[in-house]
């Protein structure tokens, strides 16, 4: 490390090494690493010492895996790396590249996935967890690292504790605290900005991510959203969020709230200035459909100011499935809630769950109920018990892989209750099919290679006719 630059490597790994990573058709801006590299680069002006920070960001959804060479040409003092569940290998892969490169380089891991399992990320290769939504504790652990200041009383951490006795080292946790988003900085969009041709929403292209909340207010029993910032629901005020849409440059504002749709005062007043701005964009948001029901003159307003798609976890087409999974909605909420935004010319991303008991017969209700009510937009989710929480133990007995890669929602991680693996995966299959046929007849996501998909969910239909496992 130079006296007066450290160097931060800011890692945002590929969402996948199979063909289903969907890049070019959703690819997510990496607004964690932006939140950080504002945080770093403000502290550096104001740190008083002379220190500078180098920053690189890193995207694996744009550059691919990470090799060894992206560490030795720019030889980082600190390596940060976030993501989901499904990125955990590739997570504890690239601080493992760090520690080969040289070992005193300082491995951090983040995000998502550290907040809930951070014990499975315990390793040797990884010298700090950050398990906090509040970013500016990575300045703690870089202080604490440059024997600046002390870490032990600093909440949502995880650091080693060494035991000079034995030479050997404990992991200890600091319980962390809810944080407050209003907290949080203006992100760093330069590494958005240099990539014009990325960060999409199926056809809304170089779309920016927004958060203006942490956490969900309401508790479906199969979503781990809800335990995110320790359960608490924290919001920005929203005259400060259209002061940042409004300074960004794109005409597509994905809002990544966990639900946009539940404050309707917030949501007047976000409307109103939008228009009192004179603000011109494309919105993308996720909603639940009883609010959409209820809420039919609001989704009109919301339609005015430039409302695209509204993401809507419909889940079940049953009344039984959805008070199972505590959705607190129903069937004719999921109906209203479609015929609404088809009336308004919103986009509704139907969003579903094929559940573990499903029949075959249930697979072919769904397709038949989706064709009914003609929605054009769809995506399927395999039920999944999410690591780390009580709901994964309710399902240990039956959980049938342990790679974590396989938590994308793709996978079956568990055994269905009525039919095989082999014959769930190729229902599956065959309902995805039916429905990127259907999508491509109907002439939207021109975008697509829908031969490309197709192609491969038959050839995992017949893989999976000789082959019974978990693949």
């Amino acid at each position: 490390m130079s006296e007066k630059i450290l160097k931060i490597l800011l890692i945002h790994p590929e969402i996948s090494r199979t063909r289903y990573n969907f890049t070019g058709v959703i690819e997510n801006e990496c607004l964690e690493l932006e939140y950080i590299s504002a945080i770093l680069k403000c502290a550096a002006s104001d740190d008083g010492s002379g220190l500078e920070f180098d920053i690189k960001i890193y995207d694996g959804q744009i550059s691919g895996p990470m090799d060894s060479s992206v560490v030795a040409d720019y030889d980082p003092d600190v390596v940060y790396v976030c993501g989901r569940a499904r990125q955990e290998n590739f997570m504890l892969e690239y601080c493992k590249i760090a520690k080969d490169h040289r070992k005193n380089i300082l491995t951090i891991i983040g995000g998502q996935h550290a907040t809930i399992c951070y014990t499975r990320l315990y390793r040797p290769q990884v010298d700090y967890i950050i398990t906090t939504f509040d970013y500016y504790r990575i300045l703690d652990v870089i202080d604490h690292y440059l024997g600046r200041g002390g870490i032990a009383s600093k909440d949502g951490v995880c650091y080693k504790f060494a035991d000079a006795k034995t030479e050997s080292y404990k992991w200890v946790h600091n319980q962390a605290l809810p944080a407050d988003i209003s907290k949080l900085p203006r992100p760093d969009r330069s590494f958005f900005y240099e990539h014009p041709d990325n960060y999409r929403y199926l056809e809304l292209e170089h779309a920016a991510w927004v958060r203006t909340a942490y956490s969900c207010p309401y508790h479906c029993r199969f979503c781990i959203r809800n335990r995110m910032n320790q359960g608490e629901y924290s919001c920005r005020d929203i005259l400060d969020v259209v002061d940042e849409i409004a300074e960004i440059d794109s005409e597509n504002i994905y809002i990544v709230d966990d639900d946009f749709l539940f404050d309707n005062n917030r949501l007047e007043t976000f409307v109103s200035e939008i228009k009192k701005r004179g603000i011109k964009k494309n919105y993308i948001c996720y909603g639940r459909a009883d609010y959409i029901a209820s809420n039919p003159v609001m989704m009109k307003k919301l339609k005015s100011i430039g409302l695209y798609y509204v993401l809507v976890g419909l889940e079940a087409i049953s009344g039984d499935r959805l008070g199972v999974y505590d959705k607190m909605t129903t069937v004719s909420d999921n109906v209203k809630s479609i015929r609404i935004c088809d009336k308004l010319g919103i986009n509704m991303m139907g969003m579903f769950i094929v559940d573990l008991d499903y029949t075959v017969k249930d697979f072919k209700n769904l397709y038949k109920w989706i064709c009914h009510f003609d929605l054009k937009h769809v995506a399927i989710s395999i039920y999944t018990p999410e690591l780390c929480t009580e709901h994964y133990e309710e399902f240990r007995d039956r959980i049938i892989t342990d790679n974590p890669s396989h938590f994308d929602y793709l996978h079956l991680v568990a055994k269905p209750t009525y039919i095989s693996v082999r014959r769930y995966y190729t229902n599956y299959y065959l309902l995805l099919v039916k429905l990127f046929r259907r999508a491509q007849k109907d002439g939207i996501y021109d975008f697509l290679d829908y031969k490309s998909y197709i192609n491969s969910f038959i050839e995992n239909i017949f893989k999976n006719k000789r082959k019974n496992d978990d693949e």
